[in-house]
């Protein structure tokens, strides 16, 4: 790959063997970067980084839970080994468990397993991550965090929730302190977005509806729409972004509203 827009650099996405993550891996390596793909589930990132090689781009596959520090960052240790630096650090592994609904009826199990993955896995992310960045003179920090991180949700849903909110506020804090040493760190914040993850909850058409009623352009994100967003946070096209909430909604945000 030539003359793309992360050439010569080097991209560490987690959740990158489906939905979000592997569409942007993809796209960040057709625009040059060398990508490590983290995934926990082994299949699923070989499958990504087949993909990238098929099309003529540089990947390796690092495993890890997200959830453990040692597991996080000896993945990141094997990505910078292995390409040299890092400069664009994906957080974007996340999970959101079936049980996950109001907050006298979700499980504390369920609400420390959301919290691990989605929030503290996102801090041991920047935790090992920022380090390498600085090593290499800068880069970009993209942090998932999801447009519910901004307003209510339609349905009940308090620790995935409560988890992008946490990252949210986190993200903004990195941003300020980070900014002089040439880091900059943004809050990705999706709508419903078109995956696997989020086809289960929509399987009910109560549910369905419910959700569908508050989004102006009347239908799901894409994940290549969301990856665009990704890549465009990644490369210096957002050279002066910074700590912000970087919504890619639809206009949920904008026309939220309560059906009578």
């Amino acid at each position: 790959m030539s003359g793309g827009r992360l050439q010569g650099r080097t991209a560490f996405v987690t959740g990158a063997g489906g939905g979000i993550g592997r569409e942007s891996a993809l796209l960040f390596a057709d625009e040059g970067a060398a990508v490590a793909v983290c995934d926990l589930r082994e299949d699923e990132g070989r499958e990504t980084v087949s993909a990238i090689e098929a099309r003529g781009g540089r990947a390796l596959f690092v495993q890890a839970d997200v959830s453990q520090g040692r597991s996080l960052s000896a993945a990141l240790d094997a990505a910078v080994e292995w390409s040299g630096a890092l400069h664009v650090l994906f957080n974007n592994a996340g999970i959101f468990p079936a049980d996950d609904g109001s907050p006298v009826d979700t499980p504390e199990a369920v609400w420390d397993q959301v919290m691990d993955v989605n929030l503290k896995g996102v801090f041991l992310g920047c935790k090992y991550g920022i380090p390498k960045l600085l090593a290499a003179g800068g880069g970009s920090i993209i942090n998932m965090a999801s447009f519910v991180a901004v307003v209510g949700a339609a349905t009940s849903q308090i620790a995935y929730t409560a988890s992008k909110g946490g990252v949210l506020a986190m993200t903004r804090e990195i941003a300020v302190e980070f900014a002089r040493a040439g880091i900059r760190a943004n809050a990705l914040c999706p709508g419903p977005v078109n995956t696997p993850l989020l086809q289960p909850l929509l399987a009910d058409p109560e549910a369905r509806a419910r959700r569908f009623v508050h989004i102006p352009m009347g239908r799901l994100a894409e994940v290549g729409e969301v990856a665009r967003a990704a890549l465009f946070l990644a490369s210096e096209d957002s050279s002066y972004v910074n700590g912000a909430t970087f919504l890619v909604d639809g206009g949920i945000s904008a026309a939220y509203v309560t059906p009578e």
